[in-house]
Formats: structure tokens, C-alpha cells, sequence
């Protein structure tokens, strides 16, 4: 099974781009994030057509998650419980059957944070907090499970070209830094890391400033797996070459590969 995960930065905008990617790499399961579209206004039947079933959860206009899938969506619930108050569209799971039995799936969009200081930078290390009650929950269940999607995290030095540049930054901040590795602690692998350790592994190049250009990116994509996932991993990688095509997203597909 291969799962994939890609913000897709406007779902109308980069629907050709998804259709091209979808026919060119055969992904099974897609975690979609900040298609910045509402339910009604999903391209569903378009997608439906090309193969897949569809879970959304959508907000007019910004975030935004869903989960395209070959195989039928089971038990699909959307929103990160511990705080009804919360209207941002950022989180949705669902379990996946196959011929080996089933895998939880998660597509998460987390909070960018910026600026330090700020509401913005609280809200982005409490909904933290509760992803990590919801890791801890799910855990217990003891089954595959893949929690995937665009974490607004680099995790360390490596994973950016420049991480100086990043030090006045809530993705690079020490608080964010630790709920991943908090992450990890619960039992978590990081799937890319798994099979790559080297430098250069990154996700996302800013529009500004000829970032693609100077391959000036960092790595904020991630699948992590719980261990009966992990123990499943195939292969893993990084379709860095979508980034070059007409009308990018600044972010690219990352995918993983899970055996029987």
C-alpha cells in the first residue's frame, strides 16, 4: 500500500497538477491539506473518476484537509477532539481496509505559529497538546497508523538548507521542536528518516526569493508511523520533481510504501 501526503496549497488551483500526480504515481491513500475549499465547492467527482473515494473537511477559503483512498473509508471522523470551540479545518482520520487487515490514517494540517508571541504562536503549541492526547489514545489501539500532513515543524538542523534563517521562526522554535520529538516518545517513527538520514531531504521551497532555484528548502511533510506500521515500511520518498511543474504548490508529495 502506498500512502501519500501533499499540501496541495488550493485544491482548485492545483487540481490538474493532483490529476497528473495521481496517473503518474498510483498512490492508494493521498492526505490532502489546505485545499482551501469547503465540502460543496471539493472537486469530489472528479476525483471519484480517477479512482478514489473521498473524505473532506473543508473551510471556505483557508486550511482544510481530506483523504482520497482506492480502498473504501471506514469510521471517518473529522476534527481533533479536546476543544469544541475550535473552528479551523485542519484534521481528519479514517480507517482503511485491505487485504492485510486495516490502517488508521490521519491527514493533519497543524498551525504555522507565526508570529512568537502571539495568539497564534499559543494556539499552534496547544493544538499540539492535543494531537499528542490523540496520538496516545490511538496508540493504545495497537494497529497500523499513519499520521500524516504538513506539521509546520522542522525537526532539526538538518532538515532545513539554512537553519539560521529559521531561528526567529515558530516552525524552528524549541517548543515546537520538543511536541515532535514527544511525538516520536510516544512510539512514533519517522518514516523518512527511517531509510534517509542525509541532508537534503526537504519538502518545501518558498515562492519568494528563488528558493527552488537554490534548492533553499526545509522539510515540514512527514508520515509517522505507529510500531505495526513501522514494522510494514517498505520504502519511502519525496516526489521533489513536482515542484517544477506550471503553478506549483510549495510543497510536494512525500510517500511511503507499506508491505503485507
Amino acid at each position: 500500500m502506498r500512502i501519500a501526503t501533499w499540501n496541495i496549497n488550493g485544491i482548485k488551483a492545483r487540481f490538474d497538477s493532483l490529476a497528473h500526480w495521481l496517473k503518474e504515481a498510483g498512490p492508494d491513500v493521498v492526505c490532502l491539506q489546505e485545499i482551501k475549499s469547503q465540502e460543496e465547492g471539493f472537486p469530489r467527482a472528479a476525483i471519484e473518476a480517477l479512482g478514489y473515494n473521498v473524505a473532506v473537511l473543508g473551510q471556505k477559503g483557508f486550511h482544510g484537509v481530506a483523504i482520497l483512498s482506492r480502498h473504501p473509508l471506514e469510521d471517518v471522523r473529522r476534527g481533533l477532539p479536546g476543544d469544541d470551540g475550535d473552528v479551523q479545518a485542519r484534521f481528519i482520520e479514517a480507517v482503511v481496509p485491505n487485504g492485510d487487515g486495516i490502517v488508521r490514517i490521519a491527514s493533519a494540517y497543524m498551525p504555522n505559529g507565526n508570529p512568537i508571541g502571539t495568539e497564534k504562536f499559543a494556539y499552534k503549541l496547544a493544538w499540539l497538546g492535543r494531537l499528542e492526547a490523540w496520538i496516545a489514545d490511538r496508540m493504545a489501539l495497537e494497529e497500523p497508523l499513519v499520521l500524516a500532513g504538513d506539521f509546520n515543524i522542522i525537526p532539526t538542523p538538518l532538515d532545513a538548507k539554512r537553519p539560521q534563517a529559521w531561528v526567529n521562526d515558530a516552525l524552528f522554535q524549541p517548543e515546537s521542536r520538543a511536541a515532535f520529538r514527544r511525538m516520536a516518545a510516544l512510539g512514533l517513527t519517522d518514516a523518512i528518516r527511517a531509510v534517509d538520514d542525509g541532508p537534503g531531504r526537504y519538502t518545501f521551497w518558498d515562492y519568494q526569493a528563488g528558493c527552488w532555484q537554490k534548492d533553499d528548502g526545509i522539510r515540514i511533510d512527514h508520515l509517522l508511523l505507529s510500531p505495526e506500521a513501522a514494522d510494514r515500511l517498505r520504502a519511502a520518498g519525496i516526489d521533489r520533481h513536482t515542484r517544477a511543474w506550471e503553478k506549483p504548490s510549495d510543497h510536494v508529495p512525500v510517500w511511503i510504501e507499506l508491505g503485507a
